[in-house]
């Protein structure tokens, strides 16, 4: 386990894709939905990386070791009448676990989000992982009574 102190925030380097791509393996493995394709996975950071626009990638580090990530992707609410993200892909390597750090990112996203003038940040966790929805419920969110679906355009 990392100690919280040696441990820092910001946003995520080009140098970090190869840690991100192992990160989201470890994130997919644990998701019912979906399955680790490092070659997917490398695309999509590479497109959030080059283009701010797209979203911001957050890292907490520890010296040059990525200990865990969060991405903020951005659109446009229209009940908000406004700029709103999408938080996806907060985990936290399994070795750092329990230190605060999932916690920290996710404090650090949000903050970071609102001072961009982000007016809401939604989420989708696992129906059941009660650890995730925890850290959650703590961070501020709440329960939403939408439902999410998916239809899947491509590969």
């Amino acid at each position: 386990m990392t100690a919280p102190g040696a441990v820092t925030y910001g946003e995520a380097r080009r140098r970090d894709l190869p840690q991100l791509v192992a990160l989201l393996g470890v994130l997919f493995r644990q998701e019912a939905e979906f399955v680790p394709d490092p070659a997917k996975q490398r695309r999509a950071l590479r497109m959030l990386l080059a283009d701010p626009a797209l979203g911001r990638i957050y890292v907490a580090r520890c010296g040059a070791r990525v200990l865990g990530t969060v991405s903020v992707l951005c659109s446009v609410s229209t009940a908000e009448g406004g700029p709103a993200g999408l938080l996806e892909d907060l985990v936290v390597r399994p070795d750092a676990r329990g230190a605060g750090i999932g916690a920290a990112l996710l404090a650090f996203a949000a903050e970071r989000s609102r001072a961009a003038g982000l007016l809401r940040l939604t989420l989708l966790t696992d129906r059941g992982n009660r650890n995730a929805q925890r850290l959650y419920r703590k961070a501020g969110f709440t329960s939403s009574p939408m439902v999410p679906m998916r239809l899947k355009l491509g590969s």
